[in-house]
């Protein structure tokens, strides 16, 4: 009868440096948080607007190179 192999796990590592001071730590993690989701806000506004601007080119140049036959 074959036994299981044992499933080989990573070491794990936790260091807490000298002068570790929590409060610091979790306003700089909230500091980078906030400045984390207003520059993705601000990168997919940007995207809607670049998208948006480029279906209204493409609408207006196909107006404009279609125009001539409509007219006559």
């Amino acid at each position: 009868m074959l036994l299981p192999k044992r499933k080989i796990r990573n070491r794990k590592f936790h260091y807490e440096p000298r002068f570790y001071d929590p409060k610091r730590e979790e306003d700089l993690k909230n500091r980078m948080r906030i400045k984390r989701t207003s520059y993705s806000k601000r990168r997919s506004t940007r995207l809607t607007v670049f998208i948006s601007m480029g279906i209204l080119l493409l609408i207006a140049f196909y107006i404009y190179v279609n125009l001539p036959s409509v007219q006559g």
